[in-house]
């Protein structure tokens, strides 16, 4: 008889916590008092994760309940009831129930792999995110200071050409016929990348651009960037031959001109 109650007991303990587990998963609020009573907050639970199977015993107090709940009996009798005829069953009466178990956990673990799959599938894609948040953080910063030295460098040389125009005059206009230098790699890349992210990412603020054109550089394989670097030393090609057909006709038109005053003036003496 002890035993038998001890059986109820701890029958009783694990029916009352099936039940809390029901609750806090929606069920209603019959025992919200006993589920705070004594416990801290508990972690907000993952609502597409899969539910703990039901053990045997569990499945039959489910098939039992409603009955029992229609003779008026209360939790702690329908604990006592199911956990004695529970225990007087034989073996080939609790072998559906124990089969129902067993296809619970078998689907039960075929779900959580499934689950497992996808968080960590989730989690892969959100860190790639971060990471990528990241670089371009970096990169934006890397930017700023770029551009406050390139504005204290502007201010520096716009203060050294005002000194120099007080000592020695005015500059001399740049010839607008003089070839312009090529651009860089980096900066023919930048070009074509700029203009695909763009129509990527419409809307996207202009620094946040210039980072991800930097971060994209820098990913680059050395076939890719190679590719670039050719293009870039064609420009460079077409340029110092450009360079050195304006080189040598700066230098025909000029000679004449500074040979006639010095004729002149030996020419009168």
């Amino acid at each position: 008889e002890e035993q038998m109650q001890r059986t109820a007991k701890e029958l009783l303990e694990q029916y009352l916590k099936f039940r809390q587990e029901a609750d806090d998963d929606g069920d209603g609020g019959d025992n919200k008092k006993a589920s705070k009573k004594g416990k801290k907050k508990k972690k907000e639970k993952d609502p597409s994760k899969p539910k703990q199977p039901m053990s045997a015993y569990f499945v039959y107090t489910q098939q039992r309940r409603a009955a029992l709940v229609a003779e008026k009996k209360n939790v702690p009798e329908i604990g006592r009831i199911t956990g004695e005829e529970w225990k007087a069953m034989s073996e080939a009466e609790k072998a559906p129930f124990e089969a129902a178990a067993r296809k619970q956990r078998e689907e039960y673990q075929v779900e959580m792999a499934a689950y497992r799959q996808r968080k960590q599938e989730e989690a892969a894609c959100q860190e790639k995110e971060e990471e990528e948040q990241k670089k371009i953080m970096k990169q934006e910063a890397l930017q700023l200071l770029k551009k406050k030295e390139k504005t204290d460098n502007i201010i520096k040389k716009t203060k050294e050409e005002q000194r120099k125009k007080k000592v020695g005059g005015a500059a001399a206009a740049a010839d607008p016929n003089r070839p312009k230098k090529p651009a860089s790699s980096f900066l023919l890349f930048s070009k074509e990348a700029r203009r695909q992210l763009a129509e990527e990412r419409p809307g996207v603020a202009s620094s946040t651009l210039t980072a991800l054109v930097s971060v994209k550089w820098k990913e680059l394989g050395e076939a890719e960037k190679q590719a670039w670097n050719g293009k870039a030393a064609e420009a460079m090609a077409a340029y110092k031959r450009d360079m050195e057909e304006y080189t040598k006709a700066a230098a025909s038109g000029g000679g004449g001109g500074d040979a006639s005053p010095c004729t002149s003036s030996s020419a009168s003496s």
